[in-house]
């Protein structure tokens, strides 16, 4: 079994909310038997703000693509950005 990279915006009045959202949509999505590659193998986040200035996007790309400590376990959490107005970013390796 190997991972697969995702990115998925979510919105929210909170990232847990966001979250909830984002996960339950990739489980109807990619159905629950597991190892989708998505957001709906996991089952926490952690918040990683992104350097002034950068896109959040590619700044979520360039940390998959770095294998960042805080994403890269793909049984660990995903990684999440504040995109403001209620708007996050998830992001990391999933199983597949």
């Amino acid at each position: 079994m190997g991972a697969e990279a995702f990115t998925v915006t979510a919105s929210g009045k909170t990232a847990k909310a966001a979250f909830k959202a984002a996960h339950s949509q990739a489980l109807y999505d990619h159905g629950h038997s597991g190892y989708t590659g998505s957001i709906a193998e996991k089952s926490e986040f952690v918040m990683i703000p992104a350097p002034p200035g950068a896109g959040a996007l590619e700044y979520a790309e360039k940390l998959i693509d770095d294998s960042d400590e805080r994403i890269v376990d793909k049984w660990g959490p995903a990684g999440c950005i504040d995109l403001g107005d209620g708007k996050w970013l998830f992001f990391g390796w999933a199983s597949s």
